[in-house]
């Protein structure tokens, strides 16, 4: 009886990653093979999302979403460290064998909390957790066309409002 040679584990990662590689490429060709192509100027709009887009798409967002992006973040990367340093401490077998390791993970992991802790009440002081949306000023100026007119020169607006 003949043995069959057998793929090593790097073989067999290489022929998952080529066969990942090879199922992307063959799903986005036969999508655009297959997908209807059919532009229009709605279709062609910055969004589709039913409004009629006003103005330029080059706005300048609130720094509070940024703010609030980077919080996420932070407490984020928290959660991604703190999970297997908590399965890890967990682990009776593991501290049992040197203990001394266990209260060094404690310790270790206590002072991360703390100092995410620290930075968390620096941006609440500083109020960047505050959501308080600004006032905005609508400007006040005469305008000799009446809504009426406005709607009979622009039908569409009618439609959306």
């Amino acid at each position: 009886m003949q043995a069959t040679p057998q793929l090593s584990e790097f073989g067999q990662a290489l022929l998952f990653v080529l066969g990942g590689v090879l199922f992307v490429l063959l799903g986005t060709a036969v999508a655009r093979l297959l997908a209807p192509h059919r532009p229009n100027p709605e279709k062609n709009a910055p969004y589709e999302c039913g409004e009629v887009p006003m103005g330029s798409a080059w706005v300048q967002l609130n720094i509070r979403f940024y703010a609030m992006g980077l919080i996420f973040l932070v407490f984020e990367v928290e959660l991604l460290l703190l999970f297997p340093w908590a399965v890890v401490l967990a682990d009776r077998a593991l501290i049992g064998a040197a203990p001394a390791w266990g209260w060094l993970a404690l310790a270790e992991g206590l002072i991360f909390i703390a100092v995410l802790a620290l930075g968390l009440a620096y941006v609440w002081a500083r109020g960047d957790v505050d959501w308080a949306r600004p006032c905005p000023i609508t400007p006040k100026s005469p305008n000799p066309i009446t809504a009426e007119q406005y709607v009979q020169q622009n039908p569409s607006f009618q439609e959306h409002h």
